[in-house]
């Protein structure tokens, strides 16, 4: 029993040992580290350029533009530009000049240092120190876009108003030979089950096959609309003869006609007769038919599903 408690503590003091011993490596490496990330080296690297605020109307034609830059500075700035690949940014609204053939970019490297190096890193040297980007006339279209829905409503609910797409429209940039193909702009079909609340979905689009030259302004719409609980109405509207030719007198029945409709509840009381217009034309007449087919000339926009529910109007004529 002695003798295990006595193996036991000497094994605790070697692990001891050797934990301290790793914790002292850790440190020296630590502080090694430390002073060489400390000290400046001078080094060049490839930076790759990054074009911002290129007119629409243009398509940059060079894709793989890139500058040898010789930065000096510390070994804790060097340690960014070797996890990911550094960019310079070219600002085609100040920094570039354009001429019949080619956009121009002409920076000393007094003006990179300024303005996109931080202080403690000086420029050395860079080149190329003049950088031409060819160019191409681009097609910047607006194409309107299109709703693909599946959209069923609890019974008694439906949208008060027509949906809506935010935006309703794409801005396409591309090459004309692309871009002039492109008319419409389909969503990826909306499957809703049971609604009886308001819509509120966004929704990706069905863009044409990727094309780099081609560029969409959004790739996916939000789709909206209020929905309410709706019921039915109807009403007696006014019958009205129109195209009679002169000297001709009618007379006719019914004078009015029951028009039925589907309208929200909140909306209910602001349908009325005077909101409907029901004619019959004379000039459609058969002859040797004393029949008329009334016609709803005009409905407000708050109803839906209209239909008149008389087919015949009867006729006489008296003079």
């Amino acid at each position: 029993m002695l003798r295990k408690l006595k193996l036991d503590i000497l094994a605790s003091f070697k692990n001891k040992k050797i934990n301290v011993f790793f914790l002292f490596l850790i440190l020296a490496f630590i502080i090694l580290l430390f002073t060489k990330l400390s000290k400046e080296y001078t080094n060049t690297i490839v930076f790759g350029v990054e074009k911002v605020n290129v007119p629409q109307e243009y398509v940059i034609l060079n894709d793989s533009v890139a500058l040898n830059i010789t930065l000096k500075t510390n070994g804790f700035k060097w340690l960014k530009y070797y996890f990911s690949r550094p960019k310079i940014i070219v600002d085609f609204k100040k920094d570039v000049s354009k001429n019949d053939s080619m956009y121009v970019w002409r920076k000393s490297t007094d003006y990179l240092e300024n303005t996109q190096f931080g202080s403690k890193i000086q420029l050395l040297n860079m080149t190329p120190e003049t950088i031409g980007f060819r160019y191409g006339i681009n097609m910047v279209k607006k194409v309107p876009i299109k709703l693909h829905e599946d959209i069923q409503f609890v019974p008694g609910f439906d949208v008060s108003s027509p949906y809506t797409l935010e935006p309703d429209s794409l801005v396409v940039v591309g090459p004309k030979a692309l871009v002039s193909n492109i008319n419409l702009i389909f969503t990826q079909r909306v499957t809703l089950k049971e609604v009886r609340k308001n819509i509120f979905e966004t929704i990706k689009l069905k863009l044409p096959k990727k094309n780099k030259d081609v560029t969409f302004s959004s790739e996916s719409v939000v789709l909206k609309a209020t929905v309410e609980k709706f019921t039915e109405g109807t009403l007696k509207v006014p019958v009205k003869i129109i195209n009679v030719p002169d000297g001709i007198s009618l007379k006719y029945f019914p004078k009015e006609v029951n028009v039925s409709y589907y309208v929200s509840l909140s909306d209910y009381k602001k349908v009325g007769a005077k909101d409907f217009e029901v004619v019959c034309d004379y000039s459609k007449a058969i002859s040797n038919q004393s029949l008329l087919v009334p016609e709803l000339n005009v409905f407000p926009n708050l109803v839906k599903n209209v239909k008149i529910n008389q087919q015949r109007i009867e006729f006489i004529i008296i003079k």
